[in-house]
């Protein structure tokens, strides 16, 4: 097209006659050759052509609303691309059509594929610290709550900064324009945090402002320098850099009219215009074939025929989640994961990939499961600034994934999914199920959202409910304490708080008369006798006596929801085994709400508000939610993880770890020989476990005060380590070293299985007695099957 146009104006002889006709074929040959190969689509075995159809129509529709001039596309799976060019890449103060190898101004794409990639290589190069203090690199940036924003915050926009610096400062009482890169970096510096660094996610120029100038203090170079000499131009990019030639200009798509000029080269930030072009935040120039380069880089972990910019950790640092795990915007290193920026992701690419937009119209996603990106180039903003992109990109990311033939985005093994527990699903609902309903609210601490507001403030807070009354299960409404509790008054908001771990267990009919439901928000650790579930079981049998409803607020269960280990319980149901069900039930609390509803026919009238993302296969860590203490001694997911062995041993003269910095990861007792255990226990060759000998002094709990010689547990694969069994045979091989110190008949209170008691009195194998729970494990399996909620 643009080769008939040009012909028609003027004979070719002509054209090469002349300086001006000369220019503009050097313009064009470069272009015509990308056209001619782009068009040629790829085989169908690769893109739907319907889809790509639907591609086309798309950027055809949105230029015929004036919602940009023009733009190219770019498509990339596996090497074979699908690119084109459409519309115009001007049209004032002239209409010139566009082409694949138009310029366009980048914008915030500035932010990744520069400032990112030049911090990164810092990073890697060990110049620069991800969790640093900023003000180790910038002077003057440690007052005012600054002190605390490391190099992580600002790259994951978490410093609490502003999103921009003032256009105009204070001189003499007139408020004045501003101009000078210092001047900028002055005011950068200066802003102060609207929020504690860590706690939200707030998109800031400043944060890469701030980091642009970092690059230069390091390095000692320009931006400019240190992104074209260490990035661009060793990967090919040589229509990408800031300040673009004159020369070029003509290839550059413009964007608005300022002070009756088109700016054409010139960056459309007005910060960059007020400062020299060049900064952190925005100021760079890029094709959509050079973004192609850099992307496949990205794909390829850091090398693009055979030259490597990054190591490919350094690209699985900085395009996996970093943001905080209370923060719900998920952010990479500079990369965009899942935010309210994310729209060019459409609905089909899945958590997981990374990418990032530009105000001017340019936007990139990157999806490293089916290997794929998506390159949409656009100067929207030409020529009047009223144009928008927003929902087009996320068309096109949508209809880029439909159009992939050879992979499956219904199933992606490895993606990333966010998990919310049922009060998150809950309060996005805007509390709809307890629309009209006085509550009262078992819970705990662990009760708070993924930002970690409190259930009990939630519920307070909204219309949609009346929140009447709190109880409180084991260790009180704080999860402090480790005796009974008594009754309280919550201090914000005045209500009483009644205890389920002091003089009842169970809420009593005057406690509940004013109340129309119960719901239940407390996170279980997926033990048998730990008490929550029990308080849980009671709860449910009181609402069901007095007609109320019951919520269960649900929650992942932190050592996941597939393995189930240990015995079912025999006998009697106690407080520390409720119901009949193994040690490790692999089960949340709302399925097993619906199993204890079912199983003890209580026929109360139960709701379970899933929790959603979480598979059950997820490690709590996996889940990116905040841990939080489930009670004083649980304070992390290893030893959440070894509990259900090792703490079924704390009812037995043994010290589990309590009153130590890491209870449940060691146990021993002033009997004890730690060489010796140690050696014997490692004899045995447990799976997914070391033991080392140790000796510590309980500060409180258990001999308290008193040195105490064991081992410490050490967990080196928690995948295939069967905790039950390690406890099994960890009070086997204390039998048979330590008897009668270490008694075996105080194990069967939370064991609950009087026959293994015997076998290990008598001297069986602990091999043969975990291997007689076999059938016990497969029924339970069965069991729980029509109880079980999540895939």
């Amino acid at each position: 097209m643009l080769k008939l146009s040009y012909c028609r104006t003027m004979p070719l002889s002509a054209a090469l006659g002349s300086k001006q006709g000369m220019t503009l074929l050097l313009f064009l040959l470069p272009c015509l050759l990308v056209v001619f190969t782009s068009c040629k689509r790829p085989p169908p075995e690769v893109y739907h052509p319907g889809k790509l159809a639907e591609i086309d129509a798309s950027i055809e529709k949105a230029i015929e609303q004036d919602k940009t001039p023009g733009g190219v596309f770019w498509l990339e799976h596996n090497r074979q691309v699908y690119a084109k060019a459409y519309g115009n890449m001007s049209v004032e103060p002239e209409i010139v059509p566009a082409n694949i190898n138009v310029i366009y101004d980048a914008a915030s794409l500035t932010k990744v594929v520069a400032t990112t990639s030049a911090i990164m290589l810092l990073i890697e190069r060990e110049k620069i610290l991800l969790d640093a203090p900023a003000h180790r690199y910038l002077e003057d940036f440690k007052e005012g709550g600054k002190e605390a924003i490391t190099i992580r915050h600002l790259m994951t926009h978490t410093s609490g900064l502003r999103p921009g610096i003032s256009h105009t400062i204070e001189v003499d009482g007139v408020s004045k324009q501003w101009e000078g890169y210092e001047t900028a970096i002055a005011l950068a510096k200066a802003e102060k945090p609207q929020t504690k660094p860590g706690t939200h996610f707030i998109y800031s120029d400043v944060n890469y402002i701030l980091l642009g100038e970092i690059v230069q203090q390091v390095t000692g170079r320009k931006l400019e320098d240190f992104t074209r000499e260490e990035i661009f131009e060793p990967l090919g990019m040589t229509d990408t850099g800031y300040l673009p030639s004159q020369k070029l200009k003509d290839r550059i798509a413009p964007t608005k009219w300022v002070n009756g000029e088109m700016l054409r080269g010139i960056a459309n930030n007005p910060i960059c215009r007020k400062t020299g072009g060049v900064h952190g935040h925005a100021g760079m120039f890029t094709t959509a074939s050079d973004l192609a380069k850099f992307a496949r880089m990205i794909l390829n972990k850091g090398e693009l025929n055979g030259v490597r910019i990054f190591k490919p950790e350094t690209v699985e640092l900085m395009t996996s989640v970093q943001s905080p795990a209370r923060v719900d915007s998920w952010r990479g290193l500079g990369w965009d994961m899942d935010t309210s920026y994310s729209k060019q992701r459409g609905s089909v690419f899945p958590l997981g990939g990374f990418g990032h937009t530009g105000f001017i119209g340019s936007s990139l996603w990157i999806d490293p499961y089916s290997n794929t990106f998506v390159i949409f180039m656009s100067n929207r903003v030409h020529p009047d600034g009223n144009g928008d992109v927003l929902e087009l990109r996320y068309q096109l990311g949508t209809l880029a994934a439909e159009a992939i033939r050879d992979f499956d985005f219904k199933s992606v093994p490895g993606a990333l999914t966010k998990v919310r527990n049922g009060i998150d699903a809950l309060e996005k609902q805007n509390f709809a199920p307890l629309e009209g309903l006085k509550v009262g609210l078992i819970t705990n601490h662990t009760g708070r959202n993924r930002k970690g507001v409190s259930t009990i403030d939630l519920l307070f807070e909204t219309d949609q409910t009346e929140l009447v009354a709190l109880f409180s299960p084991e260790h009180g409404i704080r999860g402090e304490l480790d005796d009974k509790v008594g009754d309280s008054m919550d201090n914000h908001t005045g209500l009483k708080i009644h205890s389920l771990y002091g003089q009842t267990r169970k809420p009593d009919p005057e406690q509940l008369e004013a109340l129309d439901a119960l719901v239940f928000d407390i996170q279980d650790i997926g033990c048998r006798f730990y008490t929550y579930i029990s308080t849980m079981g009671l709860a449910m049998e009181a609402a069901a006596e007095n007609g109320k409803q019951f919520f269960v607020l649900d929650r992942v269960n932190p050592i996941n929801g597939t393995t189930v280990d240990g015995p079912l319980r025999r006998g009697e149901s106690n407080f520390i085994a409720y119901h009949d069900i193994p040690i490790r039930h692999g089960m949340t609390v709302g399925e097993l709400a619906q199993m204890i509803n079912e199983e003890r026919r209580l026929d109360v009238d139960l709701t379970v508000i899933p929790i959603e993302g979480w598979r059950r296969e997820m490690l709590f860590d996996e889940t990116r939610l905040p841990w939080m203490n489930p009670s004083p001694n649980m304070r992390n997911l290893t030893q959440a993880i070894l509990y259900p062995g090792i703490g079924l041993l704390e009812t037995t003269e043994l010290s589990v770890g309590r009153g130590t910095d890491t209870p449940f990861e060691i146990i021993g007792a002033p009997y004890i020989d730690h060489l010796e255990l140690a050696e014997e226990l490692n004899r045995l060759n447990f799976p997914g476990v070391q033991f080392v000998p140790v000796q510590f002094t309980p500060a409180s709990s258990k001999f308290k005060g008193q040195t105490c010689r064991g081992v410490n547990i050490i967990l080196t694969d928690r995948e295939i380590c069967q905790v039950v069994d390690l406890g099994i045979g960890i009070a086997h091989t204390l039998t048979r070293l330590y008897a009668p110190e270490f008694d075996i008949e105080k194990f069967n209170r939370l064991l609950r299985h009087p026959e293994a008691i015997e076998q290990l009195r008598s001297g069986q194998s602990w091999q043969s007695i975990v291997s007689g729970w076999r059938n016990e494990k497969r029924e339970f399996n069965e069991r729980r099957k029509p109880f079980l909620i999540y895939k």
